[in-house]
């Protein structure tokens, strides 16, 4: 009988927690999704040079080489969807792990990165503008 309880404790706990897992979007649908999301926080985890070159409209810069890094992703809002990017999706991706790991639920990741986003067309901003 204890360890029908214990199972069924352990299943009710699994169903409750929603696993932190980042959502890859390819280009189309990360704007789309990124639209229609209330209050979303883009983030931009290039380096400065790059973010000089051409970024999202809105985006924040917080570059995942400086150690400063996470102390910046405690800041953001762990109650607000994370849209994260890069140059083409292996930092954003290694930054959506650091979010995961603190405990944010909702987050996405652009496929592709910006080249792929430049690549349909997509508007960028350059800090010149």
């Amino acid at each position: 009988m204890l360890s029908f309880s214990i199972f069924a404790v352990v299943i009710c706990l699994v169903t409750m927690c929603r696993p932190f897992v980042t959502t890859t979007l390819e280009a189309d649908l990360f704007e789309k999704t990124l639209k229609q999301t209330s209050n979303p926080q883009l983030v931009d985890v290039r380096s400065y040079s790059e973010y000089a070159e051409g970024y999202l409209p809105g985006a924040i810069l917080m570059d995942i080489r400086e150690p400063s890094f996470h102390t910046l992703v405690c800041q953001l809002d762990r109650t607000r969807p994370v849209f994260v990017y890069c140059r083409v999706g292996r930092r954003s991706l290694e930054a959506a792990k650091v979010l995961e790991k603190n405990k944010f639920k909702i987050v996405y990741n652009l496929d592709g990165g910006i080249i792929a986003w430049k690549e349909k067309g997509k508007a960028v901003v350059t800090v010149n503008e």
